[in-house]
Order: C-alpha cells, then structure tokens, then sequence
C-alpha cells in the first residue's frame, strides 16, 4: 500500500513539473544593419519650454550685488508664492509657466518663455539684462521632467528624466526593460504638444527609431508597452495547466480512497 501511495505522489509531483516548464527564447530590441553614416547625420531634438512647466533659472555676473535682485530668494523653510507663477522654497524654488505660456520674473515681470528652448531663454534675458547687468550667464534646468511608462516593463510608474533630455532606451533601463511578452514593434507613444494630444507608434526592432522625433522623449510623455498574442496564449496554458493538476490530484485521491476502502 506505501509503495502505491509512493507511486501516486510521485506521478502528481512529475505532472506539476512537466506543466510549470516554460519555453525560453533569446529577445533582442534592434535587428537588422546598422546605417551609421546615416543616424550619426540625425540632428537630436532640443526640448522646448512648454506650459506647466517648472523651471530654476539662476542669474549671475560680475556684480553679485547687482545679480541679486533677479534671483529668487531661498528660505530656510516652507514656501510663498510671489502671486505671479514663481514659488519660493529651499527645495522647490523656480518659476512656473502659466496657461499663456509666461512667468513673473524676479526683478523683471513678465516674461514669455513658452516655446524657447534654453539656449534661446539665456539669448533673450541677455537682451533683457545687458544694461543692468556685467556680463550675465545664467543656469536654467527643468525641475519637473518626467515622463510615464507602463504596461510590459518590469517595473512600471513615473520616472524623472536625468537630464535635459532622456533616450527611449534610457528610459527603458530605468523601466528594467520590456517584459519577455512585451510587444516590441508597435510600442504606443502619447505626447502633448501645444495644448493637444499626438500619438505615434514605434518599431524597437528598426534601427530607423534613433531617427524619430519620439526618440527622446520629452515633459509628460507617456510610452504604453503592450502585450504580445503569447502573453494571452500562455495564460490560457496556465488555466490549463492548473486544471489540469487539479484534475490529477483529484483522481488520485479518488483512486486511493478506493482502495483504502474495499481494504
């Protein structure tokens, strides 16, 4: 009867094992040749100032004295808002852009800085600054990029870009890369431009996407991995599968009881 027993056990536990088994395979991102003449002739997008966006720009020059006027103050705790889109604090301090696309400069009013890249704000408060200020230079950064990455990554949510900007593939190592089902040819890309929404769509296995404008991504882009026909195949082996142990254990038991009893 304990050899019996031991039989039966040990058909359940190999069922289990042979179901659980899953096929694996290699998966790349890129396929196919490389142009590099080509891509390295690709000229890489600036980010521009959008509204809603939070800036710092800190003004310096051969005066400090002077240059203190045009900086906002720090505090050591809490925040004010100056009424006009800038916000004062030791950790958030910098200047929001409004719905028309302006900020309440310190020391100057209002400023429109939607549209500028930072190459051309630091252009136009040299224009603004030259006769008050010696020889300014300036230090502009975003404080809110961030862009969100959801669906088959590893570990979905809302990221903040590094830097002025952030590669598509940057960004998917800060996702831990696609899952083994995500669907790496039609990779959904929702960007707002201008008050509107765009949507494209990205091939991860092209070469061509280093030439796409959605390959840097930008403020609150939002990049939807979706998943392959396998992942909806492999839940439906699971089912089974499952079914299918609970099925033999049950017969199992069945087959003993039977036993057990006309003993």
């Amino acid at each position: 009867m304990r050899k019996l027993l031991l039989s039966s056990a040990s058909f359940v536990l190999a069922a289990c094992l042979f179901c659980s088994c899953v096929n694996t395979r290699e998966v790349t991102l890129m396929q196919g040749k490389f142009d590099t003449a080509r891509l390295s002739q690709i000229n890489i997008g600036v980010p521009v100032i959008q509204k809603g966006d939070l800036l710092s720009i800190v003004v310096f020059s051969d005066n400090p004295s002077a240059t203190a006027i045009f900086n906002q103050a720090q505090s050591g705790g809490g925040s004010t808002s100056n009424g006009g889109g800038a916000t004062n604090s030791a950790a958030t301090a910098g200047y929001q852009v409004d719905d028309s696309g302006y900020v309440q400069f310190q020391g100057m009013g209002l400023l429109r800085v939607v549209g500028l890249t930072v190459g051309q704000l630091k252009d136009t408060l040299t224009s603004r600054l030259k006769d008050y200020l010696k020889n300014p230079y300036y230090t502009i950064r975003f404080l809110n990029s961030r862009f969100t990455m959801i669906g088959e990554v590893n570990h979905p949510g809302v990221f903040n870009i590094p830097g002025e900007k952030v590669s598509l593939f940057e960004a998917l190592g800060l996702a831990g890369d696609l899952t083994f089902y995500g669907r790496r040819d039609n990779v959904l890309f929702i960007r707002q431009n201008n008050g509107k929404r765009e949507f494209a769509r990205l091939d991860l296995t092209k070469p061509e996407i280093m030439a796409s404008p959605y390959f840097y991504l930008q403020q609150n882009d939002v990049v939807i991995v979706e998943a392959t026909k396998k992942k909806i195949v492999a839940n439906d082996q699971v089912t089974m599968r499952n079914i299918t142990i609970a099925a033999t254990i049950i017969s199992t038991l069945a087959i003993l009881y039977s036993i057990f009893h006309n003993n």
